[in-house]
């Protein structure tokens, strides 16, 4: 039985080059799903899953990210003053969710270099990476479930979704067999970004992962592959390969996708028509829009 990951790291250092020239001065990451910076609900999702510390990778132009997680007792005493109460503990929520902790990446070299930076940070424990576009609903379980089964099974635990055959290059993909418990797959071999005739299945990787330590001495030997970069799955590869066991947790639920313009409108729509507060009127002016479109 393995330790229980306790520790998050989300890479963060990429140029968001999609979002220009929005994110010419403000992180990717930062944009509003709403009111809401997507990266918040990332770390909200560890911290809901009794995860204490995240690291954060980021890279050089994004100290806006540490500002955001750190307290602003000015602005907090001025809310206070106000009686803005609602508010004030909307703006305290970020700075109290986990200990926040970050390191640079001098080149964002891809996800297996993020996480190469992350060694000093885990140290012997396993820990997990979540992916800063990837939303997943409050309302449905997943990372939770990863944990318990890497705390159970050891090794290595991936998120999986099932996604159309023409979207698999855009993911790493997964070789799998069934076990005994419904929704958990033993994974055998693991490709990043196959062409659909080279997929191994229609299980794609989603930005959830639960990491040994090991997969350190696995990064320190892959080789650029998949757009020149050192890509994840290729060190994940190299210890399934070895025997260490991996499993994935297929995901049935929601899941928001703001790495990609469209879907990150989608995603703020969706979220939108969701809040108890907005979701009613936005709704309804959402409708005579679309049929004054039709």
């Amino acid at each position: 039985m393995s330790v229980r990951a306790r520790k998050a790291v989300i890479p963060a250092a990429g140029l968001g080059t999609r979002f220009l020239p929005a994110t010419k001065a403000i992180p990717k990451e930062l944009l509003p799903i709403v009111d809401t910076p997507a990266l918040e609900y990332i770390v909200a999702e560890a911290a809901a899953n009794a995860v204490t510390d995240v690291l954060i990778v980021t890279a050089r132009g994004k100290d806006a990210i540490a500002e955001h997680f750190d307290a602003k007792p000015a602005l907090e005493e001025a809310l206070e003053a106000k009686g803005s109460t609602a508010l004030l503990e909307r703006i305290r929520r970020s700075s109290t969710l986990a200990r926040m902790h970050y390191v640079r990446q001098p080149k964002a070299a891809g996800l297996g270099d993020a996480v190469a930076h992350a060694e000093g940070f885990a140290g012997n424990e396993p820990f997990v990476v979540m992916l800063g576009d990837d939303l997943i609903d409050e309302r449905d379980e997943l990372l939770g479930t990863m944990i318990d089964v890497q705390e159970r099974l050891g090794g290595i635990v991936l998120g999986l979704m099932q996604v159309p055959g023409e979207d698999i290059s855009k993911y790493g993909c997964v070789a799998v067999a069934p076990t005994d418990e419904d929704g958990i797959v033993a994974i055998s071999d693991l490709v990043e970004k196959p062409a659909l005739a080279d997929a191994p299945s229609d299980l794609a990787i989603i930005g959830r992962y639960i990491l040994p330590t090991e997969i350190f001495d696995a990064l320190r030997t892959t080789q650029p592959g998949a757009g020149g970069e050192i890509q994840l799955t290729d060190a994940m590869r190299t210890l399934a390969l070895a025997g260490v066991p991996v499993h994935g947790v297929v995901f049935t639920g929601r899941r928001y996708d703001t790495g990609d313009r469209l879907d990150y409108l989608k995603a703020v729509v969706q979220l939108a028509c969701e809040r108890p507060d907005l979701g009613p009127p936005f709704v309804e002016w959402l409708t005579q829009f679309v049929q004054q479109r039709a």
